[in-house]
């Protein structure tokens, strides 16, 4: 449970961070007159209705199981992965709708703002990314490209601004945003992948069920392994369902097997398991 609150608790920070941040870009956007700014507040606004959906999913993951979900809520934080994946995809989109044209017709930025805006915007998303790259849970990775999207995006900024302190190449803003977008849209498409397997209850990575299916078999009462399936429940813990051909027909025997399948499984995670024996004399 303290793995889970420290999850939502990053997811908070991240929210927080973005909701200020945004509400103070349009603010200075309008004041220095800057649309590029401006239009960067709308996308961070939009990130921060999303962090928020994040946060509310993942405190809503920790209730424990009951008669509508026996397994508990874990996987509504997957859900959230979704939503921040899909968020992230078309905000990649906009943002090459948006930079493409530049790259014909560049504006005039004002400098001085960049390079003010783009400071606070590294040092808050920034810390904001390093908190949730931390964490464990699926959630937390694909809301880290988040933030990292936000540092990329200003680490941009505050070149093109000390560039255009000293020379008129404005084309250097759509290019390090077209940059910044299809970087952010590869990695946000391989966590989006990953979260696809885990609700698809694919084996989980670096779980060799071959390997596991010899291990198990290797146990003394054990013939043979009938059935055996490994999925993860959200991306951290992993549930395991197993059907055992077995000699011997007491519950000293069924006891000593099943324990047996448990220490041969300590290390994979389990949170919940089913184990079915089948006795050869029967």
């Amino acid at each position: 449970m303290a793995k889970a609150h420290k999850s939502t608790k990053n997811i908070k920070l991240a929210f927080a961070i973005n909701l200020l941040f945004s509400i103070g870009e349009l603010i200075g956007g309008f004041l220095i007159n800057s649309v590029a700014i401006m239009s960067d507040a709308i996308h961070d606004l939009g990130d921060a209705i999303a962090l928020g959906i994040s946060w509310f999913l993942q405190n809503f993951s920790n209730k424990e199981g009951d008669e509508k979900f026996s397994f508990g809520y874990k996987r509504f934080s997957l859900l959230s992965a979704l939503i921040n994946a899909a968020v992230l995809i078309a905000g990649s989109i906009y943002i090459f709708t948006q930079a493409i044209p530049l790259l014909f017709n560049p504006e005039h930025s004002n400098a001085q703002g960049m390079i003010w805006f783009a400071i606070v915007g590294v040092l808050l998303n920034g810390y904001a990314a390093f908190k949730l790259h931390k964490g464990k849970s699926v959630n937390e990775g694909i809301l880290s490209w988040h933030m990292l999207e936000d540092v990329l995006g200003w680490v941009a900024v505050l070149i093109v601004g000390i560039v255009l302190l000293f020379k008129d190449i404005h084309i250097l803003d759509p290019i390090l945003s077209l940059a910044i977008a299809l970087f952010i849209l590869v990695n946000v498409v391989r966590n989006l992948t990953k979260t696809m397997k885990i609700l698809l209850e694919g084996v989980p990575e670096g779980i060799n069920i071959e390997e596991i299916q010899v291990k198990i078999e290797k146990i003394p009462g054990v013939l043979a392994v009938q059935e055996l399936n490994i999925w993860s429940i959200d991306g951290e813990d992993n549930a395991l369902n197993l059907h055992l051909s077995v000699k011997g027909n007491s519950l000293a025997d069924s006891t000593a097997i099943k324990e047996n399948v448990r220490k041969a499984t300590s290390n994979l995670k389990i949170a919940h398991s089913a184990i079915e024996l089948e006795w050869k004399d029967h």
